[in-house]
């Protein structure tokens, strides 16, 4: 393995000295231009490459941002990490992406890995099996701030970026009522998550008001995954009386359903209107094309970042960091897997 180039290799080998090196390559105007470009050439001829990490924790901040993310092959979780980007890449800081897989034991290692890499600070969203927030408590200790997203523990110390889960939840259902559904199934992520928790009483909140029976056989609590999808879907089919709306927490699932019943013979709406959530790219590619809840996946990371940057200057002013929590406003957007009546 070839040896990495110092100034200091390339002091002795100029027969300059060190100072006058480092300044070169950081191109400070104290240094005469002839000098300048002699190092410069000599530098880049050699490979040399800049110690910044070092350089970083002299200063104690690394100028990195750890982002920890639930899933990675998600069109809205890839929106945010866009928003978060947009917003970063205007800054001195760059982002490293780690991935749990909703895994609570994954997002601990996480957790640790960047405290250690000494990331300034940590934008995330949490696993499905995430029971507490105490892996985040080392970088309370040292102000390191954290800001999350989309899966937040909404009463906590924390900065939460949300869209309003709960009214999103309720105008999905009250859309489906408004079209004349009376037994509207709903099938959801697991209730341990904020997101799917919220959505539910949306759900249950717009049945009652509309004097409808809540029953809890129409609520079906799963991972979303397509087995499971699929096994809901057969068991809708075969319901007495069948469900007339679904109301589904989202898109990739809601197609796999709609699909599941379509090739069960049942109509979509006619038979079974169908909601989804995300408004992922998904929803104009199915037939027909779906409903949904607009979740700005853009804006959410933007908000996000904006939040953390915040948090970060108000470390360097001296000032105590305060809950700031952001609501993101969605909307419902009407296609033809849901419509009714025309």
């Amino acid at each position: 393995m070839q040896k990495e180039v110092t100034i200091y290799d390339i002091a002795k080998e100029l027969n300059i000295s060190i100072a006058t090196v480092s300044r070169a390559l950081k191109d400070a105007p104290s240094v005469k231009p002839a000098t300048k470009k002699k190092i410069v050439a000599f530098a880049n001829q050699k490979g040399y490459r800049s110690n910044y990490f070092a350089s970083s924790l002299r200063k104690t901040k690394t100028h990195t941002i750890g982002v920890i993310m639930h899933e990675l092959n998600s069109h809205f979780m890839v929106s945010v990490l866009a928003g978060i980007e947009n917003v970063l890449s205007k800054t001195v800081y760059d982002i490293i992406i780690a991935h749990s897989a909703e895994s609570a034991k994954m997002e601990l290692a996480n957790t640790n890995n960047l405290f250690h890499k000494r990331v300034d600070g940590i934008l995330a969203s949490l696993a499905y099996e995430t029971q507490d927030l105490s892996h985040f408590e080392q970088y309370y200790k040292k102000n390191i701030p954290v800001v999350f997203f989309d899966r937040v523990e909404e009463k906590s110390k924390w900065r939460n970026i949300t869209i309003n889960n709960k009214q999103a939840g309720f105008d999905a259902t009250q859309h489906l009522i408004d079209q004349g559904c009376k037994n509207i199934a709903h099938i959801t992520g697991f209730l341990t998550r904020n997101v799917y928790q919220k959505r539910f009483e949306g759900y249950k909140q717009a049945i009652k008001k509309n004097g409808l029976l809540f029953k809890e056989s129409l609520v079906f609590v799963n991972d979303l995954q397509k087995d499971a999808c699929l096994d809901v879907a057969m068991k809708i089919s075969k319901m007495k009386p069948r469900p007339d709306g679904i109301f589904i927490t989202n898109d990739i699932s809601a197609a796999i359903v709609m699909q599941a019943l379509k090739d069960l013979k049942i109509k979509i709406p006619k038979d079974i209107a169908i909601v989804g959530f995300n408004n992922d790219i998904v929803c104009t590619l199915v037939e027909p094309k779906l409903t949904t809840i607009n979740y700005p996946g853009i804006t959410m990371g933007e908000v996000a970042a904006r939040s953390l940057l915040n948090s970060l200057s108000e470390n360097e002013n001296n000032t105590k960091i305060n809950q700031i929590s952001s609501t993101i406003e969605s909307k419902l957007i009407i296609r033809e897997s849901s419509i009714k009546k025309i």
